[in-house]
C-alpha cells in the first residue's frame, strides 16, 4: 500500500513517537464534506494500515471549538470515534490520536514516557487556552511541563489570518478598535511557555500560503487534513 502523503514531525522520533499532518495529496478526511463517504473512509483506513506497526488503536473526536480534553486508556482495538471534544490524551502507548484541521492549529504534545496528546486549536480554543488545559491534565499524570515537547503543525499564519476587533480582543486580551492580523501559533507558544514548557517547535507551513499542499478554510476549501500522533506500543 502506498504511503499516505504527509508533513512528518521528526521532533519526537527519538522517544519512539511518530507524528505527522496529512497533505492535500492525501485527500480530505472530513466526514461531513462532499467527497464520497467510501473514499473518505478509505483514507482513514489507509492511515490505520500505515500505523499498524506503531498503534493498533486510532481515536478521533467530534470537534466543537471548545476546551474539553478526553483521556483514552485503551481496552479496545480499531477506530474509536469519540465524544465532543477538541483535544485528547493517550495515557498509554499504542493509541494513535487524530484531529481534523484546515487553518486551525494541530498542537502535538509528547513526553519521553510515550504519553502523548493532540489538540485542535482554532481562535476559540486558543482564546480559551486549550493548550494550557491539556498541559494541566498531563501534569495530573505526573508529567511536568518542563519534560514535555510541543510541535505546532501546519496552520494559517499571522500574515494571512485577519480577524475582527472583537476576536482580536479575546485572543490578545488587549483593546482593539479595528480588524487585524493574529498569529495563533505564536499565541499558543506563549501559553505553553507560561506553563513551563521549554521545547516548542513550529511548522514553517501555512495552510493559506501553501494552499497547493494543504486545505484552507479561508481559501474556500471544504477539505480537511488530519494531524496524527502515536507512541510505539
Amino acid at each position: 500500500m502506498n504511503e499516505v502523503p504527509k508533513e512528518a514531525i521528526p521532533d519526537f522520533e527519538s522517544w519512539g513517537i511518530r507524528a505527522f499532518t496529512t497533505t492535500r495529496d492525501a485527500g480530505s478526511f472530513g466526514l461531513s464534506g462532499t467527497d464520497p463517504v467510501n473514499e473518505v473512509m478509505g483514507r482513514w483506513t489507509a492511515v490505520q494500515h500505515e500505523l499498524a506497526e506503531t498503534a493498533r488503536r486510532l481515536a478521533s473526536i467530534r470537534q466543537v471549538h471548545g476546551t474539553r480534553v478526553l483521556v483514552h486508556t485503551g481496552g479496545w482495538e480499531g477506530w474509536l470515534r469519540g465524544e465532543e471534544a477538541d483535544g485528547h490524551i493517550a495515557s498509554e502507548k499504542g493509541i494513535a490520536l487524530a484531529v481534523g484541521v484546515a487553518d486551525c492549529v494541530p498542537v502535538f504534545i509528547a513526553h519521553p514516557s510515550g504519553i502523548v496528546a493532540l489538540l485542535h486549536s482554532g481562535w476559540r480554543g486558543t482564546a480559551a487556552h486549550i493548550t494550557t488545559e491539556a498541559i494541566a491534565a498531563l501534569a495530573r499524570y505526573g508529567l511536568p511541563p518542563d519534560e514535555l515537547a510541543i510541535h505546532l503543525g501546519p496552520a494559517i499564519c499571522g500574515r494571512c489570518y485577519e480577524v475582527s476587533a472583537a476576536v482580536r480582543e479575546q485572543l490578545t486580551g488587549q483593546p482593539a478598535t479595528r480588524p487585524g492580523h493574529v498569529d495563533l501559533r505564536s499565541l499558543i507558544a506563549e501559553h505553553a511557555t507560561e506553563t513551563g514548557v521549554q521545547k516548542i517547535t513550529v511548522s514553517s507551513s501555512c495552510t493559506r500560503c501553501d494552499n497547493d499542499r494543504f486545505f484552507s478554510h479561508r481559501a474556500g476549501d471544504e477539505g480537511r487534513q488530519i494531524g496524527v500522533i502515536a507512541a510505539q506500543a
